[in-house]
């Protein structure tokens, strides 16, 4: 198993970074490849994601808030097997820390997305977790500006 460790600053309150996490159906603004999603059940989420080629295929997690306003953890339901967490700190009224672990495997993920093998698919893998990163930083601070 690969382990992914990255971190965002947000300029919002810990309270608005937690809502635009559970707005799943806007997953596809700030996640890459996810063509769609939508909550399944209490704690289900399913993803269409882009399979290259104009195909589409779906990935299922559940996911809990072990600590609401702080952390939510997540686990995909079948293969490709990965499970992280999203943890919130805040660092001041306006401004949280957003962090995100993730756990997977290089192979099983090659097998499922496509893309590179080994070292340069984890590094795929990081780069395309700091990209949704920012692009969630932009969604958050974009809807709810903060006054200078």
């Amino acid at each position: 198993m690969s382990k992914l460790e990255e971190e965002i600053d947000i300029k919002a309150s810990g309270d608005v970074v937690w809502d635009h996490l559970h707005k799943v159906e806007d997953y596809p603004r700030f996640v890459g490849g996810v063509r769609e999603a939508r909550r399944e059940g209490a704690s289900g989420i399913h993803m269409d994601l882009d399979a290259g080629g104009g195909m589409t295929s779906g990935i299922d997690a559940d996911t809990a808030d072990l600590r609401p306003n702080e952390t939510m953890t997540w686990r995909t339901t079948e293969a490709p097997h990965m499970s992280g967490s999203v943890s919130l700190l805040p660092l001041d009224a306006n401004r949280t820390k957003l962090q995100v672990r993730m756990d997977y495997d290089p192979a099983e993920a090659h097998d499922a997305f496509g893309g590179p093998k080994g070292f340069a698919q984890s590094s795929a893998i990081e780069r395309t977790v700091r990209e949704d990163l920012h692009q969630f930083k932009d969604l958050v601070e974009g809807a709810h500006p903060t006054k200078k």
